[in-house]
């Protein structure tokens, strides 16, 4: 069995990629102006390069002569492996550029916006890209890309986030909301007499956002007393407040995009027909690097589209056939 160098001491030993390079195009056509031709460069840069890896070797790859340039014992030994290798590197690298068509493609958000937002919506993306298979990471901590394995993510703040790609996609607002089964009958209205008898639901997510009220700022700014705005139960995500909000469990102060789909479909009613604009929003943000990847482009653009759509999830859509040519 041949005796294998650890893979350091092997690169160190190897020649220059171009020295190689230059021998195999010469090898193949048995000549160094073919060569040239092939590689966009000189024929004499072409045989410096291939003398500079005979020195390395020690080894006379090619016989010249006046009619013809013919390979050594040495030089047809050693063609066959520099080929394979070539070949073998345009596969691997052919295979890197795939993935960033298809396969997996690794989204990070909050863990509220993926599971109030992003998933009741996630069944467009598939049904129009199946070959992508989509990973969300739910998180608060803002991820690093390269480390954490993560090609574009949707973070909700201000919008500073040096060095990467950033796009607005929606504006953030509260309103307070609660479950119909509330009102028993009564006019969806917040007003002291309504809060009396109610479970305040606060969202005391860490966004560190100064412009989103608690209810002491809503209800002050509302003109209405009496209320003691620290009572009720208090979450750290907002998915858990408007959970507890459809299930009855009080009245929430809820941010609007969140609760959009609860909204339209009955699970919740607003009880303020105005709502309070908050400064965070939420950004598409991905690496320079990853921004040309297909597979981070059309999710971008089909998130941005569902980000305009508004009130809905879009249906899920069948791909496109194309027409034979």
């Amino acid at each position: 069995m041949a005796h294998r160098l650890p893979m350091d001491r092997a690169l160190g030993r190897l020649p220059p990629l171009n020295a190689l390079r230059a021998f195999v195009a010469s090898a193949r056509h048995l000549s160094f102006s073919r060569a040239a031709e092939e590689l966009f460069v000189t024929p004499a840069a072409v045989s410096q390069q291939v003398k500079l890896l005979e020195d390395h070797l020690g080894r006379v790859l090619f016989r010249r002569t006046n009619r013809a340039l013919l390979l050594t014992d040495e030089g047809q030994a050693l063609l066959p492996r520099l080929h394979e290798s070539f070949a073998l590197m345009g596969e691997a690298l052919a295979g890197l550029e795939a993935m960033g068509d298809t396969g997996i493609l690794t989204v990070s958000m909050a863990p509220s916006f993926a599971a109030k937002w992003l998933v009741p919506r996630l069944e467009g993306f598939q049904a129009l890209h199946p070959e992508i298979d989509v990973r969300v990471t739910a998180s608060m901590n803002l991820v690093a890309f390269a480390d954490d394995g993560v090609d574009c993510a949707i973070r909700y703040g201000l919008g500073q986030y040096p060095g990467l790609v950033v796009e607005r996609m929606l504006s953030e607002s509260v309103v307070p909301v609660c479950s119909p089964a509330l009102l028993r009958g009564r006019k969806a209205r917040l007003t002291r007499a309504f809060l009396e008898g109610m479970t305040l639901l606060h969202d005391d997510s860490p966004e560190q956002d100064a412009s989103c009220p608690s209810w002491g700022m809503w209800l002050k700014a509302a003109g209405i007393d009496g209320v003691d705005a620290r009572r009720g139960l208090h979450f750290n995500q907002a998915s858990l407040v408007l959970e507890a909000a459809t299930s009855g469990r009080g009245v929430a102060l809820a941010k609007a995009q969140l609760a959009r789909d609860d909204l339209r479909q009955g699970r919740l009613v607003r009880l303020f027909e105005t709502s309070q604009p908050v400064a965070f929003a939420y950004y598409f943000v991905c690496p320079p690097a990853k921004a040309g990847q297909r597979k981070v482009a059309l999710f971008r653009d089909w998130i941005m589209r569902e980000a305009l759509a508004g009130d809905a999830p879009s249906p899920p859509r069948a791909p496109r056939r194309r027409r034979a040519r």
